[in-house]
């Protein structure tokens, strides 16, 4: 087999792969042979039947599926010692001339192939990248202590109501004269929180209120423009309350007030685990040090967007083969057409710059992922899982067992190698760089985020 490799403008390459009939021949002879031994043919004993039979019934088929694994095989593996950075898989080329299977060849098969531009992406101690810390404040500590009170309270019976109170009563839907209309809509214990109501003067009605009083509001004038949310207060269907004007008298049963939990021991226990935490003090530097990791990834985060915007700046504009990506593109999207291809090249190709980019960066700190990455990186997704529900005490064991399940899952692995990648990554380049360390506030660092 001969192949050639032509790249004129350094990104769009042209290959010719040239097979002949010495190339397959004997493969195909070896698979006709072993059809013939499996070969069942009325009038035959199994394998007996005629080579020149097997020839005309499978020979075409089998030179052809012997070509193209050839012509895979080939390709990929010239592909792979020469270091081609192929972008893309290998489209035919219009230069490719019609093929006839009937000859016995030379056969001729050209492809395009999408080539990376050339270019050298390196860091050292010159290069200058800001390093956000977030200052873990009183704010900050007040703010989480606020959260586990809220997670862990609960609602309580109240005797008249107060705003963000919760009723619970008994709708019934009046009539013109404001008699309870007979056969009209009719909902017991239907629970609602006139603090959601838009329009104050629905809203006022429900102020003092105590159980046991009847007050009277009208549903679509509570919630204007929000058929979904006056269908759910009366158990209907949306389509059903589109043209509904009536009034309803609500009596009230029941008033729950929510109260946050105590900061006390049975909080400090329930978030640190039994005797973690003495008293309040403890518990404020103990949800201080457990916020500091969480704010360390974020900072990590943050640097690793600035390395890269660097890292663009300092490249500079790369040149590619736009149609031949197009076209690949296009052929990797078939079902969306050339408007999704128009609509989204821009951004692929920004995706695709800083991953060539990232690729030199990794190769450049020879970073290499193995299974404890994996691993680690799976383990602290549940952490923070878990932590979002205020559960920052969760036992190792059931870190790791979350952790296997999630590596079980194929659809898992690509974001936790990426992760574990960019981990890894960020840490060999704080190293590298030379670290411009800010100290911000979490309202600070959020605007940077925004890119404000």
């Amino acid at each position: 087999m001969n192949v050639q490799f032509e790249i004129a403008d350094k990104v769009n390459g042209l290959m010719t792969l040239t097979i002949e009939q010495s190339d397959y021949a004997e493969k195909v002879e070896k698979t006709l042979k072993d059809y013939r031994k499996r070969a069942q043919v009325p009038g035959f004993r199994p394998g007996q039947a005629p080579m020149g039979m097997i020839k005309r019934q499978y020979g075409m088929s089998v030179k052809v599926d012997e070509i193209n694994r050839l012509l895979g095989e080939k390709l990929y593996e010239y592909v792979r010692e020469n270091k081609i950075q192929m972008l893309g898989d290998p489209l035919p080329s219009d230069k490719q001339q019609p093929l006839n299977f009937e000859g016995d060849g030379p056969f001729v098969f050209v492809f395009d192939i999408a080539v990376a531009p050339e270019f050298k992406a390196e860091l050292t101690g010159r290069d200058k990248i800001d390093y956000y810390q977030i200052t873990v404040d009183d704010k900050l500590i007040d703010q989480q202590i606020q959260m586990y009170a809220s997670r862990a309270g609960q609602y309580e019976k109240a005797d008249s109501y107060e705003s963000r109170d919760m009723l619970k009563g008994d709708l019934r839907e009046l009539d013109e004269q404001g008699n309870t209309k007979e056969g009209g809509i009719t909902v017991d214990s239907a629970v609602l929180m006139p603090e959601y109501i838009k329009v104050e003067d629905q809203k006022k009605i429900f102020d003092g209120v105590k159980p046991g009083d009847i007050i009277t509001f009208n549903p679509k004038k509570a919630y204007p423009d929000n058929d979904t949310e006056v269908a759910a207060l009366l158990k209907l269907k949306k389509e059903d309350v589109a043209e509904l004007t009536s009034d309803f008298s609500y009596q009230i049963t029941e008033i729950s007030r929510f109260t946050p939990a105590a900061v006390d021991q049975k909080l400090f226990d329930q978030v640190f685990g039994e005797g973690a935490v003495k008293d309040e003090q403890e518990f404020r530097a103990k949800i201080a040090e457990s916020m500091k990791p969480q704010f360390a990834a974020d900072s990590d985060y943050k640097f690793l967007l600035d390395v890269r915007a660097h890292m663009e700046k300092k490249v500079g504009k790369l040149q590619f083969p736009d149609a031949l990506l197009k076209r690949i593109m296009l052929n990797n999207n078939k079902d969306k057409g050339e408007k999704f291809v128009e609509e989204n090249y821009e951004k692929s190709i920004v995706e695709l710059e800083w991953h060539l980019i990232k690729e030199q960066l990794v190769a450049a700190q020879q970073i290499k992922v193995e299974d404890a990455d994996l691993k680690q990186v799976a383990k602290e997704a549940a952490r923070a899982q878990f932590a979002q529900y205020g559960m920052s005490n969760v036992p190792e064991e059931y870190l790791d067992n979350y952790a296997d399940e999630m590596l079980k899952k194929r659809e898992n692995i690509d974001g936790i190698v990426d992760r574990a990648v960019d981990v890894k990554l960020t840490a060999a380049l704080k190293n590298v760089v030379k670290l411009n360390e800010k100290s911000v506030t979490l309202d600070e660092f959020n605007k940077l985020m925004q890119g404000k």
